[in-house]
């Protein structure tokens, strides 16, 4: 197998496969090119070689399943996004196998490989006062700290995904009477979120002093480039650790993009929303993902306990009113 062809065949899954044929989402690309690259930069580093000169046989069930220890230990991730990553590679191994029958026997290997199981803990959310530290924790006298303040208080109001959040262009907010943002979620489906007041004026206000032009990002870099994903998550992290030294709570939670869209959610929730809004508000496909909240929501629990019958009450045994009720009550 010539040194090309792990690039010619990943090209082709790209070009051909996730766009042309599958018609695969921006998201989908992107999260699958996120992989592939991770995934030869640790291969290049294991085989001491530069990822244009490695071959498909290089990247074996032994690497890939090395990979992936890599990602759980050393890079933190957890088991949903150690299985996300595996997913890709097995997408890209499936079509190398339909298109190239001699190297079958090495991509079922690699297919082969199972997704890890993991226990679904609770959903974890920033209380109100915890969403306000963190929304105080970046330096506003900087450019930066003002980027980051409005980033997060959008993904908190709106309860948009990382990848919808640093995606989003100048030409998806649409200001005045229904102020709103427009973006392209999982499956292609489009939504809108509206924005409350406050945050539409302070959005407005910002986009004023950025380029002109319709593609223009919201929320550029310091070199008017989009964001990329990582670079949000250490966003994040970064304002969480600071934002830890005024509200001790938030050290001991593992807070990531995706904690702020479930804070939107149990706050929409809190609110008296209905959960069926609360579903077209994330773009959820289903609702029982949503339902997901009504789980992790101890409040509403605690409240529903209250409303019950108090545990010292012993209830009376039924009696019927009737002899020949009460005959077959006896049966």
């Amino acid at each position: 197998m010539s040194a090309p062809n792990l690039a010619g065949h990943l090209q082709r899954f790209f070009t051909e496969r996730l766009l042309q044929q599958l018609g695969a989402s921006p998201h989908t690309v992107a999260s699958y090119r996120d992989t592939f690259r991770l995934l030869l930069k640790y291969a290049s580093k294991h085989h001491r070689r530069k990822a244009s000169d490695l071959n498909v046989e290089d990247l074996d069930a032994k690497l890939v399943g090395s990979f992936l220890q890599h990602l759980e230990q050393d890079r933190r991730n957890s088991a949903r996004s150690r299985n996300n990553r595996l997913s890709a590679i097995h997408a890209f191994f499936a079509f190398v196998c339909l298109n190239e029958p001699s190297l079958a026997g090495h991509c079922q290997r690699v297919l082969a490989m199972p997704f890890k199981r993991f226990e679904r803990g609770p959903v974890e959310f920033l209380t109100r006062e915890e969403t306000a530290a963190l929304l105080n924790a970046p330096d506003t006298s900087q450019w930066i700290g003002r980027r980051d303040q409005l980033l997060l208080e959008v993904a908190v109001q709106t309860g948009l995904r990382n990848s919808e959040l640093t995606q989003l262009q100048r030409q998806d907010v649409q200001f005045g009477t229904g102020a709103h943002v427009r973006c392209l979620g999982k499956g292609r489906k489009a939504r809108c979120t509206p924005l409350r007041s406050e945050v539409a004026t302070r959005l407005a206000h910002w986009l004023s002093r950025l380029p002109p032009e319709p593609t223009t990002p919201v929320f550029p870099t310091a070199r008017g480039k989009p964001m990329s994903s990582d670079a949000f998550q250490k966003l994040v992290a970064r304002h969480i650790k600071s934002a830890g030294k005024t509200c001790p709570s938030l050290r001991r939670k593992k807070v990531s993009p995706h904690t702020l869209r479930h804070t939107t959610a149990m706050d929409l929730l809190h609110r008296g929303v209905d959960i069926t809004v609360i579903a077209l508000w994330l773009g959820h496909e289903s609702i029982q993902t949503t339902q997901t909240y009504i789980h992790a929501d101890m409040a509403m629990k605690e409240k529903a306990l209250g409303r019950a019958t108090k545990s010292d009450v012993i209830p009376k045994r039924y009696r019927p009113p009737d002899q020949l009720l009460a005959f077959l009550e006896s049966l």
